[in-house]
């Protein structure tokens, strides 16, 4: 007994050995690519993998990526996820939002790291708003009105509108996966208002989904348009990163090089 509490005492000295290191060995010397971080933050009824045809698109041309897990659960719980992805870069960052992630960034892009910002069919409220009331002046689009919610409040899409309004342009096997592993939203996050608008302050880029059935493609270019983005528009559903990725990584590479 006195020997196995002397192995997980050693054992745990050398972990946390380990972990002091972690800063140092950070802070190496990196590529002109790998100075520039590209920080994705996915949106409701998604988790990271949405970018998964983007991120290796982007570390091919020798970029680090990091995708944000968005616990889904407030606007401030995933504001501070994003944050502690921000500040743990060493060089500058890309920050790069889809659907409901552009209201994280938004929130969180404000630090001296981020260099540009980057929407992918996203929100880009002003201060004081909240995505709840935003784009009523346009038609509500149809994913919108299947959204269902649980006892505690959590929305998700039923898996035929995950492959009807969601991702239409996508293989039925490939919605068919993302509605299993979706991250129901809590609702209550759509009535939260941000407090800042990084993009006052940032160079910005925005694609606009013309076929979107989530967000109102209206309401997507007059958000561009508030911004002063430079606007890329492709003819996809609500995911252009899983549709179009190639095209969706030109835009946040043209934004890294910046």
């Amino acid at each position: 007994m006195k020997r196995n509490a002397i192995h997980t005492a050693l054992f745990a000295t050398a972990i946390l050995s380990a972990a002091a290191t972690l800063p140092a060995q950070a802070a190496a010397p990196t590529s002109d690519a790998n100075a520039v971080t590209v920080v994705l933050v996915h949106g409701a009824f998604a988790d990271g993998s949405g970018w998964n045809k983007v991120i290796p698109l982007l570390q091919a041309k020798g970029y680090k990526v990091v995708a944000v897990q968005n616990p889904l659960t407030s606007l401030a719980d995933d504001v501070a996820a994003t944050q502690r992805v921000i500040d743990a870069q060493t060089g500058k960052v890309v920050l790069v939002g889809h659907s409901w992630g552009g209201t994280v960034i938004t929130q969180a892009g404000t630090s001296d790291k981020v260099k540009a910002l980057v929407y992918v069919a996203a929100f880009a409220p002003s201060e004081g708003e909240a995505v709840g009331a935003l784009g009523k002046e346009f038609p509500t689009p149809p994913g919108i009105a299947t959204l269902q919610a649980d006892a505690s409040g959590f929305l998700s899409l039923p898996a035929d509108s995950m492959a009807s309004n969601f991702a239409q342009d996508l293989p039925k096997a490939e919605t068919a996966l993302m509605a299993v592993t979706q991250g129901p939203i809590q609702a209550k996050a759509f009535g939260e208002p941000v407090t800042v608008a990084a993009w006052k302050n940032k160079p910005n880029y925005y694609i606009v989904s013309a076929k979107d059935r989530m967000i109102a493609p209206q309401l997507e270019q007059s958000f561009a348009k508030k911004i002063g983005a430079t606007t890329t528009t492709l003819q996809t559903s609500h995911v252009a990163m899983l549709s179009q990725p190639k095209a969706v990584a030109e835009v946040i590479i043209a934004a890294a090089q910046r």
